[in-house]
This record gives C-alpha cells, sequence and structure tokens, in this order.
C-alpha cells in the first residue's frame, strides 16, 4: 500500500506530463482519505491553476493555509492565483507572506514583480526581478523578463540584450541544423534559414524580415506550421517555403525571425524592420483574388451596402488563446462592445472563432452582430478565408490577438483594444505603431477598465465616417 507522500509524487508525475485529469483524481483521492492533508490541497491547488480555474486554485490554497499557517509555497502559490485574478492587494500581501517565511524566495520574487509590472507599477515591479537576480545572477527567466520590460518601455539597447537569454529557457525553438546563427553577417551571395519562435501572430509580425533580407543578397528560406503555409506563402522574398520539422537544403546561416530584428536593430538602430514594405494601404501579405471575390459575394448578401446610407463593416475580435499567460490583461468580454451597436451607420461582422464564442449565446444583442458561416479557414490554410474577410471590411475593432497582426499585415484599418502593460511590442506609449501604419492603438488607463477605451473607440468611428 503506497503511502500518503508516494501518492502525491505519482500524481506530481502525472501532472508534469500533461495527466491532469488522473493527477486530479490522485489529489482528491487522498485528500478524502486525509482531508487536512494541506500538501494534496496544494496540489490540486497548481491543478487549478493550470486549468485557469482560479478561484477554485484559492480555495484550495486557502485550505491548506487553514491547516499550516506556515507554508511559503502555499502563499507564493495563492498570491499568484489572486494576482491572475486582479486581486492585487491581496495577491501582495500573500507574496509578502512568502518573502516573511522563506527569504531570498525566488519564486515569490519573480511573481512579486511580475504582479506589479501587470497592475502598471513597472518601476516597482523591477526592483523585485533585481532582487532576484542578486539571488542568481544568471537565471533566465528574469534576463528575459528585464528584456521584455525595457523593450516596452524602449530601451531597446538594454531589451534586446537582455531578452537573448530566452535561448537559454526550455522549450525555446530551434532548428537541427548544422549551420550557425546568423548574427548581422554580410549575406550577399549567402542563404539563411528563418522560422518563427512563438504564437501565430509573431509569425504574421516579422515574416516581413524575408524580404528585408532577400534585399540584402540573401536566399531566403522559411520555415513555418504547415497550417500557416498558405498565407505565409504570400510574403515577398521567400525562395522557399517548408514545413517546420522538414529537412532543410544546404544553408549558411539560420535565424529566427526575432533574431533577425534584434540584429537588424544592431546595426541599423531602426526596430521596425521592413516598415517599408507598405504601400498604397497594402501590406506584406496578401489574400487570394479568387477567395477576396468569393467573401465580397457573401458580404453583398448578408451585409449588403444600401443606397446613401450604406453602413460600414466592422470586424470585431475580443477574445484571444486562454491558455496564453498573459490573456486575462488583454482579452475583452464580448459585452464589452455593446457601445458598438449605438452607432446607425455599423454593420458589426463576429471575427471570433473558437475561444470566446460561446459569449454569443448569453448575450443579448448577438442579433446585431453578423456571424460567419461554419467552416472558416478549414480549406485553404489558416488565416486564408480569414485574410479574404478582413479585406471585404471597413474596419476592424480588436483585442491584441492574432488577428490585429493579420489586419495590419494586409493593410486594412485596424483599432487594437491595449491593457494597461501591452506587450512589449507597442511600446507603453502613442497611438500609432510602426509596424502597422493601418493600426490605431487604444490604451487602457486603469488596469482591467475597459469601457472607457471602448467609449475612445466609438468616439473615434464617429468622427472619422
Amino acid at each position: 500500500m503506497p503511502s500518503v507522500q508516494e501518492l502525491l509524487q505519482q500524481g506530481w508525475q502525472r501532472h508534469q506530463s500533461g495527466q491532469l485529469d488522473e493527477a486530479m483524481q490522485i489529489y482528491r483521492h487522498v485528500l478524502a482519505h486525509a482531508p487536512r492533508n494541506a500538501d494534496a490541497l496544494v496540489y490540486l491547488g497548481i491543478a487549478f491553476f493550470d486549468q485557469r480555474d482560479f478561484e477554485q486554485s484559492v480555495a484550495a490554497y486557502r485550505d491548506a493555509l487553514a491547516i499550516r499557517a506556515s507554508f511559503p509555497i502555499a502563499w507564493n502559490n495563492l498570491g499568484n492565483s489572486l494576482r491572475m485574478l486582479g486581486r492585487i492587494d491581496e495577491a501582495e500581501q500573500a507574496l509578502a507572506t512568502a518573502l516573511k517565511q522563506k527569504p531570498g524566495y525566488l519564486s515569490a520574487l519573480k511573481n512579486r514583480g511580475t504582479l506589479w509590472i501587470w497592475a502598471g507599477e513597472i518601476e516597482r515591479g523591477l526592483r523585485w526581478y533585481e532582487e532576484g537576480l542578486v539571488i542568481d545572477p544568471r537565471n533566465a527567466e528574469l534576463h528575459r523578463n528585464l528584456g521584455v520590460i525595457n523593450l516596452l518601455l524602449g530601451n531597446d539597447e538594454v531589451g534586446w540584450r537582455e531578452y537573448r537569454w530566452r535561448w537559454a529557457m526550455p522549450g525555446t525553438y530551434r532548428p537541427q541544423v548544422m549551420a550557425p546563427v546568423w548574427q548581422g553577417e554580410d549575406l550577399g551571395g549567402k542563404s539563411i534559414l528563418l522560422y518563427p519562435e512563438q504564437g501565430r501572430g509573431d509569425a504574421i509580425q516579422f515574416v516581413r524580415v524575408a524580404a528585408v533580407l532577400k534585399q540584402c543578397g540573401a536566399t531566403v528560406y522559411v520555415q513555418c506550421a504547415a497550417e500557416m503555409m498558405p498565407l505565409i506563402g504570400s510574403t515577398p522574398g521567400i525562395e522557399l517555403l517548408l514545413p517546420s520539422g522538414s529537412v532543410v537544403p544546404p544553408i549558411d546561416y539560420h535565424a529566427s525571425f526575432l533574431d533577425v530584428v534584434d540584429f537588424w536593430y544592431q546595426q541599423t538602430g531602426e526596430l521596425a524592420v521592413g516598415a517599408d514594405l507598405f504601400a498604397e494601404s497594402a501590406g506584406y501579405l496578401s489574400a487570394s483574388g479568387a477567395q477576396c471575390e468569393r467573401w465580397a459575394q457573401w458580404m453583398t448578401q448578408h451585409v449588403p451596402r444600401g443606397a446613401g446610407s450604406a453602413p460600414r463593416r466592422i470586424g470585431i475580435n475580443w477574445q484571444g488563446n486562454p491558455e496564453h499567460h498573459a490573456d486575462v490583461y488583454r482579452s475583452l468580454s464580448l459585452e464589452s462592445f455593446r457601445p458598438l451597436t449605438t452607432l446607425s451607420d455599423c454593420a458589426l461582422v463576429s471575427l471570433q472563432f473558437g475561444y470566446g464564442t460561446e459569449q454569443l449565446k448569453r448575450c443579448d444583442f448577438a442579433d446585431s452582430i453578423v456571424g460567419l458561416p461554419a467552416g472558416i479557414d478549414a480549406t485553404q490554410g489558416a488565416f486564408t478565408d480569414t485574410a479574404a474577410i478582413l479585406r471585404n471590411l471597413d474596419v476592424v475593432v480588436t483585442s491584441d490577438t492574432a488577428i490585429a497582426h493579420l489586419a495590419g499585415a494586409l493593410g486594412v484599418e485596424v483599432i487594437v483594444m491595449l491593457g494597461k502593460v501591452p506587450d512589449w511590442r507597442w511600446r507603453n506609449v502613442g497611438e500609432r505603431t510602426p509596424w502597422y501604419p493601418s493600426m490605431k492603438l487604444m490604451r487602457q488607463t486603469e488596469l482591467g477598465q475597459w469601457s472607457t477605451v471602448m467609449d475612445r473607440v466609438v468616439q473615434h468611428l464617429s468622427e472619422t465616417r
């Protein structure tokens, strides 16, 4: 008969291998027989956190602390869950308690820094990161975090130097090739393999560097996810497009898209690589002419242009991938878009696919939103239908998702609503970005408060009719 500790270790092994349901069954089995086992409650709290059920996670940690008040791990984890719920003061108190009970607790220092940075008190957060580096001067995550924050603030030299520590973190992708990483060498007559590091939005934003390196005399190969190839293939400058993981022809160098942005900045002082690819309201990506025409016909049937008072077609997108580490700060509810229905000359078209579409079922103004048919992007490749749909809209209003990048890369007019502390690429001030000339940024001034942002969106749309 295994001991309680052995059972918890079995559960944790399953937890770490991704078998979350099985792990939770083990944790609950332990608690059924030992309801005052504080360790089991903490494991359960971690499982709830990984399911993004932060309320249940908080409850499990509080139950553990009611049993064992001196428990730094539980206080630290409680603070992190409270942070995800936007309960800033409670999270600060929990993290302070963890550090009081265990001075120099690195995880709590990281979480405390992240708490205050996301709350908008960046200098306060940076102090905790720097204290963490005193304890562990070569901690890659802390250096990476400092890089992101400095890039956000416009301190690009420091930002890129620190951000390169991301390559020392587990899970960072490099292809299996023999060639060296490009570090700014002359590319005349040379070949280079480029690839994305992160999500689809990053691939869309930074694939533009292929055209820039082509102009420098390079033969450019690009690897990307197979489903992204039809869209990415419209980018100028790509000699050969390959699916991720495929065999690569002999090459002289390789680099991620972000590597190129980094070293281009070191050489030129310019951050927005490829900004000159935009001309006459067109971007560096394009949509299929046949698909554009098909969706134009669909729009004529479902969102017709009336004579004299033709409605503007406004695409809306509110929810990003909830698995994203910052989704709680960047995504809105559909309810936040209600003020757009007051614009009499506008027709709203939902660009929400998958996550977030369930909100349409409980929204009392859903009949004011035109829904797209099922099967979008199912046949030709990721974002191919979406790109053609965007071409048939007048403006897109969206949270910080891949849709924002796609609209910007196509040269479509787009308004992006940003949380109080946005992703580094948007900086922390300004309504315009050199990355996308057709994009307007609307920023939160108070953490979690989207109503004032939407009011400015409505005002802008009213003034630009």
